[in-house]
C-alpha cells in the first residue's frame, strides 16, 4: 500500500529575482516567490481574481540554474512536494508553508535582455542545462521537412495501426 502522495504542481508568475544562498558545505538554496491567479464569477456575473503567493525553495544545481536563469515577472512551472515548518522568534511562534521543488521549468520566451536558452529548458535536481545548440523547432513549411525513405512506394496498408 502507498505511504501517501504529497505532490504540488504549480505554473506562475515571479514576483522578484530569486534569492540564492549557500550553505557552509556550498550548496545552493534558491528561494523563489510564485504567483498563481484564479478568476471566478461571483453571484452578479463579475470576474473575481485571487492570487495566492507560494515560497519555492530549490536545493542544489536546481537551485543554481534557477538563480541564475530567473527574474521577476518570468512565467515558471514548478513541481515538488509541500513542507510545513515553525520557528520562534522574540517568544512568538511562527509557522511556514514552503514548496521544495525537484523539477523546474522556465516558460513563455526570453525576457527582453535577459540572457540564457530562448524557450524554456526542463531542469530537474541534478541536471545540467540543455546544450546551446538546443533550437525551437522550425517554422518553416512542412514540405521542407520531408524525408526520403527509399523507395517511396508504399500504401496505408503498408502502416502498421
Amino acid at each position: 500500500m502507498a505511504r501517501g502522495i504529497n505532490k504540488v504542481i504549480l505554473v506562475g508568475n515571479l514576483g522578484n529575482d530569486p534569492d540564492i544562498k549557500y550553505t557552509q558545505g556550498g550548496m545552493a538554496i534558491c528561494t523563489l516567490s510564485i504567483a498563481t491567479t484564479t478568476v471566478r464569477k461571483d453571484k452578479d456575473g463579475n470576474q473575481q481574481e485571487k492570487t495566492e503567493w507560494h515560497r519555492v525553495k530549490l536545493f542544489g544545481k536546481l537551485g543554481e540554474i534557477a538563480g541564475e536563469y530567473l527574474k521577476k515577472g518570468r512565467e515558471v512551472y514548478v513541481e515538488g512536494r509541500i513542507e510545513y515548518g515553525s520557528y520562534e522568534k522574540d517568544g512568538v511562534k511562527h509557522y511556514t508553508t514552503d514548496i521544495v521543488a525537484d523539477e523546474m521549468q522556465m516558460l513563455g520566451g526570453r525576457p527582453e535582455g535577459a540572457g540564457g536558452q530562448a524557450g524554456g529548458g526542463g531542469y530537474e535536481r541534478g541536471s545540467r542545462p540543455a546544450p546551446a545548440q538546443r533550437r525551437e523547432p522550425s517554422r518553416e513549411a512542412p514540405a521542407a521537412a520531408v524525408a526520403d525513405f527509399g523507395g517511396g512506394d508504399f500504401n496505408d496498408d503498408d502502416i502498421p495501426f
